[in-house]
Formats: structure tokens, C-alpha cells, sequence
């Protein structure tokens, strides 16, 4: 009996590396061993629970019986909080019918791709970043990559997008950026935004439009002196091609709540409350109850905010002052001072190098498995992200990262480095 075919895409869709390791996590962890697993984007609720006052408005709102379908574009008063709440933090204006709720990010990306996106037309993105690849082949689109390095903080550039961006129909970016933990610079998004704004003004009226896709689920948690720039304020003009992918996942270490929106133009949410109402991916009744009137809560909102970031501060920087500890002993690791996000850029170099029992690390798959037998450390590499498959650069994140804990990963990492030769 012959094997039963599927469709083009089941047959052909990449499963989630990041998941596959994550297995084998667990595996170990269920084995006895202690392993400090920094590869998830997502936050151990002990350590980051999410706000009391959300919390008792969730049960609060499910006591009063908000248990059946949403609106399909979201509730009106959850759709009024966004936009208030957008303008008061960001200074951006936006109607309610220029709002999109679901429950969650990926919802509303898979929808922008699907209202914009056709068979063959040119999608932009940079790798490393988290899962345009995997839309892309959704929507069959023609994947331009654009390879963003270290020079740059890993963050794609306007040269680089300049000779790909005639007749592209999608530029995905995403600010700051997952996996790297880094973000634009105001001249450069400016740049980036003048390329989109010149690209449609070549178009001839009635010609499909250039749109950018502006993923800024962590805005809300930068760090030190960096500042989030979003191409709206930074050029006006770029409203009418800019649909914005935010919500509370990461702002509220609240990922399981599942309350996304995306802001954008009133022709294009239209088109993607159809997609997602016949997806079913709406956020729950309750739970958008309960983010409405959270959002308004401006006392609540900063003081999680401000005690948030102190914490998820103290792990990156602790981290990386680890890492450059180890640099200055020699060990050929490095990492980049944390800017935002829950994520922490590291370089491990270790191709090459040969174990206490023999063996040689001959690829970048070797490294990653050798740090996490030897150093109990994983983290997850950026070419699972995109980018090239024997890059040395890796992302942690501190989601799951306990203070006292941090200290032994340095410690575990010097001792499996200290047994290569």
C-alpha cells in the first residue's frame, strides 16, 4: 500500500527546530539532569507571573459570564484601550476600525501575509528572525533574504533592502528584533522608510502597494539608553502602508493569555478580520474583557512595566557581563550588550576544537549538543532562525531564567570550555 500523499505544504513545511530541541530538553530534564533551558521565548510564570490587577480582572470577567464569541474584529472597548494606549506610550493615533484583535501574534501574521501576500511575489526579510521563512512558504511567496551581521547588531539595513525593494509587495521587520534582542536606529529605520514611501510613489495608481509589516511585540521592554522607533512616527506617510503586529504576550509576560492587535490601514484590517474569522482565531471573550480595562489602568501598567524590565535587565546583564568575562580569560565566546527583549546575543566559536575524549567538534550542530551535555546550557543557534547553518551565534532567553541560577551557568560553561583543546 502506497504512502497517502498530503498537501504541497504538510509535505513541504519545515516543523519547528526550536521544538525539536525542546524535546530533547525535556527528555533530559525528565532523565535527572539539571539543565538550564534558555531556548523558549517565553517566560516561567513563577519567576514573571502576570499583573494581579489583570489577573483578577480575568477571573472577574469570567464570573460575570463573558464566555461566548467575541466580536470578529474584537470587542469595542478592548479595541478603544489599544488605541489609547498606543497613543499615550507611543504618541500614535489610530481608529477602531483600524484595529485588529486575536488571540495573539502569529494569528495576525499568518492573516497580513494571507490579505497581501499572492503565489511568486517578493517578500523581504532579514535572517536571523523568527519564522518569516515558515509564512512565506504559506503564502508560496518568493523569499529575498536579506543577511544581517554583528556590524549592524544583526538588524537588516536600508543598503542591503535597496536593490530587492522593486516590486516586492511585503517587507517584514520586526523591532526589537527576536531572535537578537536588538533594535533599529532612528536613521536607519528613516532610511528604510524613505525606500517604502519612494517604492509606492513609482507605483502607477491602482498597482498592488509595497507593504511593511512592523513586529513590535517587545517594545515595551528596552533597556539603558536604547529608545523603539516605529516607522509611523518616524514618517507619517508610511500610515498608510504600515500594519503593526503588538499585543501583551511579551509586555506582560502573559503568552498564554493570548491577546494580540495589529494597527493598520482600515482596508486592510477589513480584509484580515474575514481571514481570521474563518480561522476562528479570535481572543477569548474574557480575556479581552479583562485586557480593556487593564490597559486603562495606567498606574498598574507602570509599576509591572518598571519592576518587569528591572528584572528581565538583571538576568541579560548579568549574563553578558558573564560572557565577556569568560572573552577576557580567553575562551572564544562573546556576546552583545542587551537593548531589549528577552533575548541576549551570544558567539560561541568552538568549531574545530577537540573534546577530553577525542572527538572533534567539526560543525556548529557539535557545538550546540556539546554545550548542553557538558555545560547543561541551552540555547538556541540563529541558524534555526534563518540564518546560515554553521553561524556562532546563538540567542538566550531569560523568560525561563531564575537570578540564583545564573552565576552556575557561567561557572558550568567555563568548566566545559576549560576541556577543549
Amino acid at each position: 500500500m502506497s504512502d497517502q500523499t498530503l498537501s504541497q505544504l504538510a509535505e513541504t513545511l519545515i516543523a519547528s527546530e526550536i521544538v525539536r530541541l525542546g524535546a530533547i530538553i525535556k527528555e533530559k530534564i525528565a532523565a535527572g539532569e539539571q539543565i538550564y533551558n534558555y531556548t523558549i521565548g517565553d517566560f516561567d510564570s513563577k519567576e514573571f507571573p502576570i499583573p494581579t490587577v489583570l489577573e483578577a480582572e480575568i477571573i472577574e470577567a469570567y464570573k460575570s459570564g463573558f464566555t461566548t464569541y467575541p466580536a470578529a474584529d474584537g470587542e469595542m472597548d478592548l479595541r478603544k484601550s489599544v488605541a489609547q494606549f498606543i497613543e499615550r506610550k507611543e504618541g500614535l493615533t489610530y481608529a477602531t476600525n483600524e484595529i485588529l484583535i486575536a488571540c495573539g501574534g502569529r494569528p495576525l501574521i499568518y492573516s497580513i501575509f494571507r490579505s497581501i501576500v499572492d503565489k511568486g511575489d517578493k517578500i523581504i526579510y532579514p535572517v536571523p528572525s523568527w519564522n518569516n521563512n515558515h509564512y512565506t512558504h504559506f503564502t508560496e511567496g518568493e523569499h529575498i533574504h536579506i543577511v544581517s551581521s554583528r556590524e549592524n547588531n544583526f538588524m537588516p539595513t536600508a543598503e542591503q533592502i535597496a536593490p530587492h525593494i522593486k516590486g516586492a509587495t511585503l517587507l517584514a521587520l520586526c523591532s526589537p528584533l527576536n531572535p537578537t534582542g536588538t533594535v533599529f536606529g532612528k536613521a536607519e529605520l528613516e532610511a528604510i522608510c524613505d525606500l517604502v514611501i519612494a517604492e509606492n510613489n513609482s507605483r502607477p495608481e491602482g498597482a498592488k502597494k509595497l507593504y511593511m509589516m512592523y513586529d513590535q511585540i517587545y517594545w515595551t521592554l528596552t533597556f539603558g539608553d536604547t529608545v523603539h522607533y516605529n516607522p509611523v512616527s518616524l514618517r507619517p506617510e508610511m500610515k498608510a502602508y504600515t500594519i503593526f503586529v503588538d499585543g501583551i504576550s511579551k509586555a506582560f509576560a502573559a503568552t498564554g493569555v493570548r491577546v494580540g492587535w495589529s494597527m493598520g490601514p482600515a482596508h486592510l484590517i477589513n480584509k484580515m478580520k474575514a481571514i481570521n474569522s474563518h480561522v476562528g482565531s479570535w481572543a477569548p471573550m474574557a480575556e479581552q474583557k479583562a485586557v480593556a480595562k487593564f490597559l486603562n489602568n495606567t498606574a498598574a501598567v507602570d509599576a509591572y512595566l518598571h519592576d518587569f524590565k528591572n528584572e528581565i535587565s538583571y538576568r541579560l546583564t548579568h549574563l553578558y557581563n558573564g560572557f565577556h568575562q569568560l572573552k577576557e580569560e580567553g575562551f572564544s565566546v562573546d556576546a552583545i550588550a542587551p537593548q531589549a527583549a528577552i533575548y541576549l546575543t551570544v558567539q560561541i566559536n568552538l568549531v574545530g576544537k577537540q573534546t577530553a575524549e577525542g572527538t572533534i567538534l567539526d560543525n556548529q550542530e557539535a557545538v550546540t549538543d556539546y554545550v548542553l551535555n557538558n555545560a547543561k546550557l541551552a540555547l538556541v543557534p540563529f541558524g534555526y532562525f534563518g540564518a546560515d547553518r554553521q553561524s556562532n551565534w546563538y540567542r538566550i532567553s531569560v523568560g525561563c531564567c531564575k537570578k540564583s541560577e545564573i552565576e552556575a551557568v557561567i561557572v558550568g560553561l567555563r568548566n566545559a570550555l576549560s576541556n577543549l583543546k
